[in-house]
């Protein structure tokens, strides 16, 4: 699924701790910090400590689940901690060849957005172009129960 930290990536040297960002929240799966150019009320970014590049690496196995499930608690905490009053949540991943940076990361936004055209960024374009929702991306990864 995924490979060692990459010393050139910008979301790993976060996890590393080798840049300034402010960090939210850490634990050994996941961090999660504010985005650097912030498309909502508040837009926090939650991505895992280890280096997975995008949506498509993400298959129907229990330990990808785990990890988006996580992703998508820990950010819809620190939303209702931070924005408590919020319009709306919204959870969800850009799909290639939309992501801005090569390493999964979930935006997190307490709606509404800022200034209000940035929500064309958020888009679903389809079911594998665009933004997908993390609900979304849960039900395509879930893990087949076998009979």
């Amino acid at each position: 699924m995924a490979g060692a930290l990459s010393s050139s990536c910008i979301f790993c040297q976060i996890t590393r701790a080798s840049t300034p960002a402010p960090i939210l929240h850490q634990d050994d799966k996941v961090v999660a910090f504010q985005d650097i150019s912030p498309s909502a009320l508040k837009h926090y970014l939650v991505i895992p400590v280890e280096h997975i590049p995008t949506v498509k690496q993400l298959r129907r196995r229990a330990e990808d689940f785990a990890l988006v499930s996580n992703m998508l608690d820990v950010g819809r905490a620190l939303l209702e901690r931070d924005a408590p009053h919020a319009e709306q949540y919204r959870f969800g991943f850009h799909q290639p060849p939309f992501n801005s940076v090569n390493h999964l990361h979930l935006h997190c936004f307490a709606l509404p957005y800022t200034p209000r055209w940035r929500a064309m960024k958020y888009l679903s374009l389809g079911p594998f172009v665009g933004f997908i929702e993390a609900e979304k991306l849960l039900e395509r990864i879930k893990p087949v129960s076998s009979l």
